[in-house]
């Protein structure tokens, strides 16, 4: 998998459109209304039944500020007691699911994300990660991934000590961009010392895995400013860094209406950007694992793709088998068995329902034998750039030539670009393709655009 990956503006000019972004499939955009707890219920008891590995997910609202670029769940607010009703309300969930499930279930992936995770008190931190063991099986070494957000304006050493004294032994730092006048546009001012500081921190304290988060396409940023931010993360060396475009949905996202249209790079220097970010990690010795993600070589993700034992999750590039996903806290998702679904995104109504014993599901979907057979395909792709069409066939008892009939113009046209090498064996992602991973994917996405879907075939 240290194939060479070639940025092609050419390329992805034509063929890198909005659209998903492939940490689950379905996407959370088709859940539906109309499911309810025992849903959820029948699902976990049949993932109890099975045996199957758990991740969790535990996500914590709140921040102190708000980030005007930010599209995530978030409670914006300066009163730290908030956080008590909340957590009182995510034990009653953690209760809730946790009877439903197995003592011999082990938790290889935990994953506390926000908002703000370290909006809460060292107190709070310890009672959260109290409940959790007291109610799930995390493993008590270090082998397993327990990963948590960091915002380096409200963590320090002690902090990160703590987190450390808890089992958690990956941290991923929030960044976006060191340029003061981009900090301003997007009202999140953090010193390039509040962030070195955590960073220290990380590397004293043994934590396995460092990310750092940045985001390119924000307004007021040029190449020449977002270089400098590069150069800055290259010097500290984190483990992993993360790319993520910015997507201006004022509509869905109501704190970015705050910034102006007029100061968003335009689509070429947005480009531009882009590749010169890509190819400053490539230079410095990071490898692309794909969407933006870059990891060193010596990193679990590196190895993880190595060996073709790479997974893909809500919570981006993950290592280890497949897990069944158990999303705790307001809008949290779960991925249990063939249902998947998602807790209420209002706060009150996610404690009213919990103060009641219930749980606050409020979109879902049950996913059908065609849906298993694209999410496979899709994660084929987007982990290990190639589709064996034999393995396929033999898994799902079809004739992928047929069911995907619709497909074979687009793949041949991918094939004819140089983005994919298609032939009767399978598909392969070429390094130019590479950057387009997700296009590629969507040609399989049935709730996008295929024309003339193949429903009718049943599958084994």
């Amino acid at each position: 998998m240290s194939d060479p990956v070639i940025w092609d503006a050419g390329l992805i000019r034509r063929y890198d459109k909005a659209g998903s972004r492939y940490t689950a499939y379905p996407s959370p955009n088709q859940y539906a209304e109309g499911v309810c707890a025992t849903d959820l219920v029948s699902a976990l008891q049949g993932s109890r039944t099975a045996g199957r590995p758990l991740a969790l997910y535990v996500h914590i609202p709140f921040c102190a500020n708000v980030c005007y670029c930010c599209a995530c769940t978030k409670v914006i607010t300066k009163d730290r007691s908030r956080a008590q009703a909340y957590l009182r309300a995510l034990e009653r969930e953690i209760q809730l699911v946790s009877q439903q499930l197995g003592p011999t279930q082990r938790v290889e992936r935990l994953h506390i994300g926000g908002g703000t995770p370290t909006f809460l008190g060292h107190d709070d931190l310890r009672r959260l990660m109290t409940r959790l063991r007291e109610s799930f099986q995390l493993q008590l070494d270090d082998s397993a991934a327990h990963m948590i957000e960091v915002d380096p304006r409200e963590a320090d050493w002690p902090t990160l000590g703590l987190l450390r004294e808890l089992g958690f032994n990956q941290v991923s730092i929030g960044v976006q961009d060191f340029d003061p006048e981009v900090q301003r546009a997007i009202n999140r001012l953090q010193s390039l010392d509040q962030t070195q500081t955590v960073m220290d921190a990380a590397r004293t304290l043994a934590f396995r895995s460092v990310n750092i988060d940045l985001i390119h396409g924000l307004p007021r940023q040029t190449q020449a400013s977002f270089a400098r931010t590069l150069d800055s993360v290259i010097t500290m060396h984190p483990d992993r860094v993360t790319l993520y475009p910015y997507v201006h949905l004022p509509d869905l996202f109501l704190p970015q209406r705050r910034i102006s249209l007029a100061e968003l790079p335009d689509p070429d220097t947005a480009l531009e950007i882009r590749l010169d970010s890509y190819d400053r990690l490539l230079r410095a010795g990071y490898r692309h694992i794909g969407m933006g993600q870059f990891a060193l070589p010596d990193d679990d993700l590196s190895n993880a793709q190595e060996i073709g034992q790479l997974g893909r999750s809500l919570q981006g590039y993950v290592t280890g088998a497949d897990s069944d996903l158990i999303g705790l806290g307001v809008a949290a998702i779960s991925q249990v068995g063939d249902f998947h679904c998602r807790n209420t995104g209002d706060l009150q109504l996610y404690q009213d329902s919990l103060e009641q014993h219930r749980l606050p599901l409020r979109r879902g979907i049950r996913c059908t034998a065609d849906d298993r057979l694209r999410r496979v395909i899709i994660n084929n792709l987007m982990c290990h750039y190639r589709l064996r069409f034999a393995e396929i066939e033999q898994r799902f008892g079809i004739d992928l030539g047929i069911y995907f009939a619709d497909c074979l113009a687009m793949l041949r046209q991918l094939h004819r670009d140089g983005v994919i090498h298609l032939d009767a064996t399978g598909i392969e992602i070429l390094p130019a393709g590479r950057p387009l991973v997700a296009s590629v994917c969507a040609v399989f996405d049935a709730y996008q655009h295929v024309p003339g879907r193949v429903g009718a075939v049943q599958l084994n």
